[in-house]
């Protein structure tokens, strides 16, 4: 009798909890290259048709509403013979609907919340190890804290994962007395917690905590205490006495994960990389030499900065010149191709890299002792990467082009991607608004299938027309023109830029113009919960860059629902489709009326943008190729410095380009996990990955 019919005639042996059966640290053996979709795949009808489940999720509905009469002393004592029911069952039958159903009915005691039934939806799935797509604004935390509840009654310990800081503590504060209800202790982990903590949280039955922090702690965990694949080796120090404090994980049982698309996909294109500062004067000097070998190179030249994304390109005339001005600076530049790469790292850091769009400068503070320092911004969020840096003498370089000290060096301990961290987990669920792009990538590597969880109340949300500017100056002042509108006629607003220097620079026209409004970007990531507050008020306008784009909850007050909803002005230029509808998602939620629309400045790669030379590499985008064409045709501009082009043209446009990028990156994806498999492969003498 195989694993899989053992576990399905006692479902209770399928939970994954630290024990006898499962280890002291329970993870799932990794498999060699990419999980076959098929495992486990349900029948079409049942996966992908929503009656079904809806079905399920109106009985559990009914269930916990015939519930709401009793009292809370009677309430409560049903918890034990419900939990025994579970353990007994698993959490792919009647038992866990039946948990799903109390665990409902003790949020609307204790939270004032009752669960719909789409909400009921999306749980089940979670349970069943799919992944729900619920449209912004839908519910998406409280289903996930009801599946979370669900499992910690089961004594499976659940990790529910996010993608900031912010949102773990909010979600973990707003959901703890649902979870003491169910005699059940909810914690969070944020960037600043230390070891103490970190172990004392995750020893909780729920615990909340970004993916990042989590699988920076198993990496300590496998450094200093290994992992469950080396149970012998745990059990024989801890006879020994050698274990000290032990690991800081409990294993890797059950994960939820909010934001999943951003977290299995955007984050999963940067390796995972745990490493300790190291004194190297040598290095620091080198790093210094090549700060300055990269001032007496000459774009066009030496180098070109091409492609999209733009990297620097050193020519052979550049390498010949370089060779000829490392000439006697000593032996780390005798080697050619490790000048070369340490060269083209301080280009990358001169020219491509900007201030206040890629990285902030912190100043220092004196009390406390901390020099200034270069805090990463990170793309897909808009919020600083606390304790991120960039790698192979980058972020030293960063430091050089500012003024400030160099940060100490860094040595590679142990390293890993996304992708395999979350293949380890024994049961993966997770939920966003923005799955279904994404949708068969997500399958083949983490074995996940998808769930569109339908929308409670009809769509009310009004797109408008996409709109395309010949320069920032032109788009800035129609925009102007248009927040000043929209605000007179009581609407609020949420204008999404790129960077933290567009959005001030959004700021100050309207400071310009006499327009009251907010910006929300890094900088002011401790006011981000007030800002977001007031954000939906009558006339109320935020200017914020992507930190408003994924868990943003923003509550309109009745003059500003009157006045017709949120307008979203989206004035970022997104690679992916996805991040179009997360930030045009915050208009019109839960059935409200709300509008956005998207107007767009095509540029070229930095390089052109920059007045450097491009080289013949430096493909322009589609759109900023059409508008250049544009600009040779009489009548193709308006007077506000928009085109005049079809609105069919222009989005299939947008769309081609952001398909193009999205297909590019998801091949750096695969590239990034085929080649950790390999790295990983080549370190194994034991046959045992790492």
């Amino acid at each position: 009798m195989n694993a899989a019919m053992h576990a399905a005639m006692h479902p209770a042996l399928a939970l994954p909890a630290p024990g006898m059966r499962w280890g002291s640290y329970p993870e799932r053996p990794e498999p060699p290259g990419g999980r076959s979709w098929r495992r486990g795949l349900p029948l079409p009808f049942t996966l992908h048709w929503p009656g079904a489940w809806r079905r399920r999720a109106q009985a559990v509905w009914q269930q916990a509403a015939q519930w709401q009469a009793l009292a809370d002393p009677a309430f409560a004592a049903l918890r034990e013979g419900i939990q025994q029911q579970l353990l007994q069952g698993g959490l792919d039958g009647v038992a866990a609907s039946q948990a799903l159903a109390y665990v409902a009915e003790a949020a609307r005691r204790s939270l004032g919340r009752q669960a719909y039934v789409t909400q009921l939806m999306a749980a089940l799935a979670l349970l069943r190890g799919h992944l729900a797509e619920m449209a912004t604004g839908e519910g998406k935390s409280l289903a996930a804290a009801l599946a979370a509840g669900v499992a910690a009654l089961a004594g499976i310990p659940v990790h529910v994962l996010t993608a900031n800081d912010y949102l773990v503590q909010r979600d973990a504060e707003t959901f703890t007395p649902l979870y003491r209800r169910l005699h059940l202790r909810c914690a969070w982990v944020g960037a600043r917690h230390g070891e103490a903590e970190r172990r004392h949280a995750y020893a909780a039955d729920v615990a909340y905590a970004t993916a990042r922090e989590a699988a920076f702690d198993y990496l300590r965990d496998r450094m200093r205490h290994g992992t469950g694949s080396a149970p012998l080796q745990q059990r024989a120090r801890a006879l020994a006495g050698q274990q000290g404090d032990g690991p800081v994980l409990r294993g890797l049982c059950m994960a939820v994960i909010d934001e999943a698309d951003s977290i299995l996909i955007d984050e999963a294109q940067m390796p995972l990389v745990l490493a300790r500062e190291v004194a190297d004067p040598a290095a620091r000097a080198f790093l210094w030499q090549a700060w300055a070998l990269s001032g007496r190179l000459v774009a066009g030249q030496d180098f070109t900065l091409e492609g999209a994304p733009a990297r620097a390109v050193l020519h052979p005339a550049g390498l010949e010149r370089l060779a000829r001005l490392a000439a006697g600076l000593g032996p780390l530049w005798v080697n050619a191709q490790h000048r070369a790469e340490t060269v083209t790292t301080a280009l990358t850091a001169r020219h491509l890299l900007q201030r206040d769009r890629d990285y902030l400068v912190v100043p220092g503070d004196a009390a406390q002792r901390s020099p200034p320092a270069i805090a990463i911004v990170d793309g897909l969020s808009g919020r600083l990467a606390e304790g991120r840096r960039w790698s192979r003498g980058l972020h030293g370089l960063v430091a050089l082009k500012e003024g400030i000290a160099m940060p100490p060096e860094s040595e590679t301990l142990l390293q890993m991607t996304y992708q395999r961290f979350f293949r380890r987990y024994h049961r993966l669920c997770g939920m966003s608004g923005t799955l279904a792009e994404g949708r068969t990538e997500l399958r083949q590597l983490y074995g996940c299938s998808l769930l569109r969880v339908p929308l409670r109340l009809p769509d009310r949300s009004t797109a408008w027309p996409l709109r395309c500017y010949a320069d920032e100056a032109a788009r800035q002042q129609a925009a102007v023109a248009r927040i000043q509108a929209l605000s007179a006629a009581g609407r609020p607003v949420l204008v999404g830029c790129d960077s933290v220097a567009a959005s001030e620079a959004m700021g100050a026209a309207l400071a310009a113009a006499g327009v009251a409004h907010q910006v929300l970007h890094a900088r002011l990531d401790a006011a981000e919960a007030a800002i977001v507050a007031r954000a939906g008020r009558h006339g109320q306008v935020t200017v914020a860059t992507n930190m408003a784009g994924r868990g943003t909850d923003i509550h309109l007050d009745a003059l500003a629902l009157a006045a017709g909803g949120l307008h979203v002005l989206s004035c970022q230029h997104n690679a992916s489709r996805r991040h179009d509808r997360q930030l045009c998602g915050r208009a019109a939620r839960q059935g409200q009326p709300g509008s956005h629309e998207t107007w767009l400045v095509p540029r070229p790669p930095p390089a052109a943008a920059d007045g450097q030379a491009g080289g013949s590499g430096a493909r322009l985008s589609g759109l900023h190729r059409l508008l250049r064409l544009l600009r040779r045709v009489p009548g193709s501009m308006r007077a506000d410095g928009s085109t005049a082009l079809p609105q069919p043209l222009l989005a299939w446009a947008l769309r081609h380009e952001q398909g193009r990028t999205e297909r590019l990156q998801a091949r750096r994806r695969r590239q990034l996990f085929q080649h950790d498999i390999r790295f990983d492969a080549s370190l194994c003498f034991t046959g045992q990955r790492r």
